[in-house]
């Protein structure tokens, strides 16, 4: 199994996190990883945007350009995610922030609301942790078992306090889809 993704939002999302968080998992499952995060210089609102490839197998190359999975968590990521797709690949689409219609009809579009799931859990930054859930049950590249202790030690200890909703909106995200 080789699972190439795509996450792409804006500053502020978590979408570095998220990738981080999902190589955390994937290397406590046993799975080969790259990581690859790009952001702009803003602190929030920019451009945010990480690849990652996981894999049962040695990976021959670490750059994503025709990934089997992209998760858009703004509008301004839709076209890009929508265009380096591979045909037949999962497009996980935050239809909580993004109104428009994908237009390829070769993908599966699966919208989820990731935004407001993670506001009625208690804040929207938990979206980004709504998408991992999501996208781990789309893809079948995670088994999310590990899920808590890699957030133990991904968050500093005065951030413990939120791994319990974190864990809620991973399993609102694999629920919803």
């Amino acid at each position: 199994m080789t699972e190439k993704s795509f996450f792409a939002g804006f500053g502020g999302q978590g979408i570095v996190s998220l990738g981080q968080i999902w190589v955390y998992c994937a290397m406590k499952e046993g799975k080969n990883v790259t990581f690859f995060p790009f952001y702009g210089a803003e602190k929030r609102g920019g451009v945010a945007r990480a690849s990652v490839i996981v894999s049962d197998e040695e990976i021959a190359s670490p750059l994503v350009t025709v990934p089997d999975s992209a998760l858009v968590m703004n509008a301004d990521s839709l076209p890009i995610c929508e265009a380096i797709l591979k045909t037949g690949g999962i497009l996980l689409v935050n239809s909580t922030l993004v109104k428009e219609e994908p237009k390829r009809g070769d993908i599966r579009i699966v919208k989820l609301e990731a935004s407001a799931l993670a506001e009625e859990i208690g804040n929207v930054r938990f979206a980004n942790m709504v998408a991992l859930g999501a996208m781990a049950r789309l893809t079948g590249a995670l088994a999310l078992t590990e899920a808590e202790d890699i957030l133990k030690k991904f968050f500093s200890p005065d951030k413990h306090r939120f791994i319990p909703k974190n864990i809620e909106a991973i399993r609102a995200g694999c629920g919803a889809v």
